[in-house]
């Protein structure tokens, strides 16, 4: 039962989400976020790392961030390539 009320309530929060960024004119993109905090977010390349390990470093580009910065710009990345970017004015 409380799985059931866990997926309810990520489920109205998706809704409230949606609701909201239509309501200021934005548009909500889903995400599967399978390996956003390894994957080079310069580079592209997967540099694999246990969950303790919370700096990321690639070997190949040297690109050195917090393994949640470069999860955050995966995921805009591809948010970005989901959707028609127009920048605000």
């Amino acid at each position: 039962m409380s799985k059931s009320i866990h997926d309810t309530g990520w489920g109205m929060f998706r809704q409230f989400l949606a609701y909201k960024c239509e309501l200021n004119g934005g548009q909500l993109v889903e995400l599967k976020p399978h390996f956003t905090t390894q994957d080079c977010s310069d580079f592209g390349k997967r540099v694999k790392k246990s969950l303790s390990v919370r700096t990321h470093a690639c070997p190949d580009c040297g690109l050195v961030l917090e393994r949640d910065h470069t999860a955050a710009l995966n995921i805009e990345k591809a948010g970005l390539a989901q959707t028609e970017f127009i920048p605000a004015k």
